[in-house]
């Protein structure tokens, strides 16, 4: 029989690690923390310098902590160590590498999607960041096509001639929904989809099969450049360019708005709705942290989310 994890938290940041303690220290078994990053509390290890000052609130906000965790104004160091240390001395399975793509709810649980596999959960929190965009390639979009160059396919009309740059899920339901309506092809720099899920690879496969999808696959990309006629002219590494109407790059990365709609959460003012006990309009999907604010907050404010949380489910359990 397959695991059903009793808590799946998204994100391993102060609110994500904050989550799953509390809840751990309130009797709760069967706790996972998914983390897309090579580490928890990435922002903090890519965005502070060394030794640079972290404090327990930030910009003024004034909050008390009021959970079991105690934490204290620190160096990047410390703080790191003190996370390191609450996830060694309790029963966490932490999952690094593994990017949720979306939340979907069953009868009495969640499955949870990443690339190539799934979980289940009784409770999901999300404590993504606000930092999420869709990654951009390294070379220059030159300006005469940059309204041709997109992350979604909200630009998209019919009949055009579109090429998908990307090999995980996002890039292969991009080429398999526009290939209904316009001559697509898909780019990506290995020779599988692998990182899709099994659905997806499916699809895509099926859609290659009948000429629907054409695949560019093993090949990379060196620039772009702009046609006399305003196209997209495409230079590959490996073969002879080729110009198209539109060009798409799904290369990883996600906005928070994109995912917590394929989620089933519903957003207002550019926040995630949710009730006094931060649960959202989905009865067992919660929101934490960052998110939860219009342009970020503090640690102590995640950490005392993650507490309310971890409290709120233990009481439902007992109900």
């Amino acid at each position: 029989m397959e695991k059903i994890y009793e808590l799946a938290i998204v994100g391993a940041g102060p609110a994500g690690i904050a989550t799953a303690i509390e809840s751990y220290l309130q009797g709760i078994r069967g706790i996972v923390l998914l983390e897309k990053d090579i580490n928890h509390n990435s922002t903090i290890r890519k965005y502070y310098k060394d030794n640079k000052r972290v404090d327990l609130e930030w910009k003024g906000q004034k909050v008390d902590l009021y959970g079991k965790i105690h934490f204290v104004d620190g160096t990047k160091e410390s703080t790191l160590d003190l996370f390191d240390e609450l996830l060694e001395h309790h029963d966490i399975e932490l999952q690094t590498q593994v990017e949720v793509a979306s939340i979907e709810k069953k009868d009495d649980y969640f499955e949870v999607h990443m690339a190539g596999k799934s979980i289940k959960a009784k409770y999901v929190v999300v404590t993504i960041g606000r930092m999420g965009k869709p990654n951009k390639p390294s070379y220059k979009i030159p300006p005469a096509i940059r309204k041709k160059v997109n992350y979604t396919t909200d630009e998209c009309s019919e009949g055009e001639k579109i090429l998908v740059v990307g090999g995980g899920d996002s890039a292969v339901e991009y080429a398999v929904d526009l290939s209904e309506k316009n001559d697509v092809s898909i780019c990506y720099r290995r020779e599988t989809f692998r990182r899709a899920n099994p659905t997806n690879q499916a699809n895509i496969a099926n859609a290659i099969a009948h000429n629907e999808v054409r695949p560019i696959l093993g090949i990379n990309i060196d620039g772009l450049e702009a046609t006399e006629d305003g196209k997209v002219k495409v230079l590959f590494s490996e073969i002879e360019p080729e110009v198209y109407d539109r060009v798409i790059y799904a290369i990883g990365g996600t906005t928070p708005s994109s995912f917590l709609a394929s989620s089933g959460i519903e957003e207002k003012d550019g926040k995630p709705v949710h009730d006094e006990n931060y649960e959202t309009n989905v009865k067992g999907l919660f929101v934490a942290g960052d998110i939860t604010q219009e342009s970020g907050g503090s640690i102590a404010l995640g950490l005392n989310h993650g507490y309310d949380i971890a409290t709120y489910i233990k009481s439902n359990e007992k109900a």
